[in-house]
């Protein structure tokens, strides 16, 4: 994997909205081989704030915790990003 690749797992996994299903879609990756990342890349303490987040009420990191509506990966407002500059309408 690279670092790239690495970087934007651990930026999924930060945000709230992203499922775990969406990073495993995406990387291969399933639930327990992102802790696993998250747990060796970060620092102890972010780490474990994030751990508390995710099993928190606040994330809706699993399909299950979200509302039946939400049917997608990404915002439906979100623009397409290529090669870190933002695409034009």
């Amino acid at each position: 994997m690279t670092t790239e690749e690495t970087d934007r797992i651990i930026e999924m996994a930060w945000e709230d909205r992203t499922p775990f299903e969406a990073i495993e879609s995406q990387f291969g990756l399933s639930e327990n081989e992102v802790i696993k990342l998250m747990r060796n890349q970060l620092k102890r303490s972010s780490f474990v704030m994030w751990r508390k987040r995710v099993n928190s009420g606040v994330s809706q990191k699993h399909l299950l915790k979200r509302e039946p509506g939400i049917n997608r990966f990404k915002s439906s407002l979100q623009r397409i990003i290529t090669h870190n500059s933002i695409s034009k309408r």
